[in-house]
Parts: C-alpha cells; structure tokens; sequence
C-alpha cells in the first residue's frame, strides 16, 4: 500500500540475470498495460544508476539508483499511474525492501529465468564482436547473479523466458493478476 494509503498503484519488479530480458519483457508488460488501458510507467532501473565514476564501496551506484527511483515512482504515481513496472537486478531481501521503501508501494518481484546457453547467445547478440571485454564481463556476471539470485530468493514467482517475449509477458501479467 502507498504511504497515502491508496491500494490502486502496485509495482511490479522484473529481475533476473544479465540477458535474461527484463528490459524487453517489461516494456511488453506496458505494452499490455497500454492495451487495457492502464495507466502506466516502465522504468529501466540500470538507467538511473547510470553514473560514473561509482563510490568504491557501492560499484552497481545503488545508492544513487534508489535516489532516483524514489523521485521518479512519486512523480509517475502523482501524474497518476496505476502501475510501475520496472527492470533491474534485485539481489537480497534487504534490497528488495529498498526498493519497496524508496517507492512506498508494496511491490511483487518476478524473477525471469533461461539457459545460460541462451542467455550467452542473447548477449552475443548484444555486445557483437569488437567488445570481448563487456561480453566476458557479461558472461561472468551472469552466472554471478544466477547464483546469487538462486541463494536470496526474492522473487514472488518465476517466469520462463523460452517463448515469444509477448507469451512471457502475458505470463508475467497474468502471475501479477494485472491482465
């Protein structure tokens, strides 16, 4: 519920890997917000951590992050959303209430899931040749969150990303019972 005790705004936090595809599968999820219309904002959370150079003792700029997401959520719900949906990398419980406090609305966390063969094809995909470090960088931090996220277990619900990102955003919607 929302520090103004309005139960109709809800987020939901898509989570996962590297690769995994929360940035393509939230924007489905808005897409599928939009078709019901349901007033809505999608946040790419690596975006607003997007700052350079990060403090030593905070390399991710996390703290900055939930700066950011604190005063873009409020201005989303005060222009009057109903829904956030927001991409990012969750990696304990104690940042998934961060995250829920710097927003003030309870929030349901979705963590997707795919092979790490796939997930390594995708970011492939992504880096192309000429960025062997990012790619290998990448690949490491991707088997890094998969073990993390494994461990802290702060998903409410898992999705397979093995379909058409417009499948696993439906599946995504319909777990949130937003659709």
């Amino acid at each position: 519920m929302g520090a103004d005790g309005d139960r109709s705004h809800r987020v939901l936090l898509i989570t996962g890997p590297v690769g995994v595809g929360k940035t393509s599968v939230a924007a489905a999820v808005g897409d599928l917000l939009a078709g019901a219309a349901i007033p809505h904002a999608v946040i790419d959370l690596d975006w607003l951590a997007c700052y350079w150079p990060s403090p030593l003792d905070d390399p991710f700029n996390f703290a900055l992050e939930l700066r950011n997401l604190r005063s873009m959520a409020r201005n989303y719900l005060d222009a009057g959303a109903d829904r956030l949906v927001l991409a990012g990398v969750v990696e304990s419980r104690a940042d998934r209430e961060r995250y829920a406090e710097a927003i003030g609305v309870d929030l349901a966390v979705c963590r997707l899931s795919a092979d790490l063969a796939v997930i390594r094809q995708r970011l492939i995909q992504r880096h192309g040749s000429g960025d062997d470090d990012g790619l290998r960088w990448h690949l490491r931090r991707s088997r890094e969150l998969e073990q993390i996220l494994d461990l802290a277990r702060v998903e409410d619900f898992t999705v397979a990303t093995d379909r058409p990102v417009a499948d696993v955003a439906k599946a995504v919607a319909t777990a949130t019972g937003w659709v």
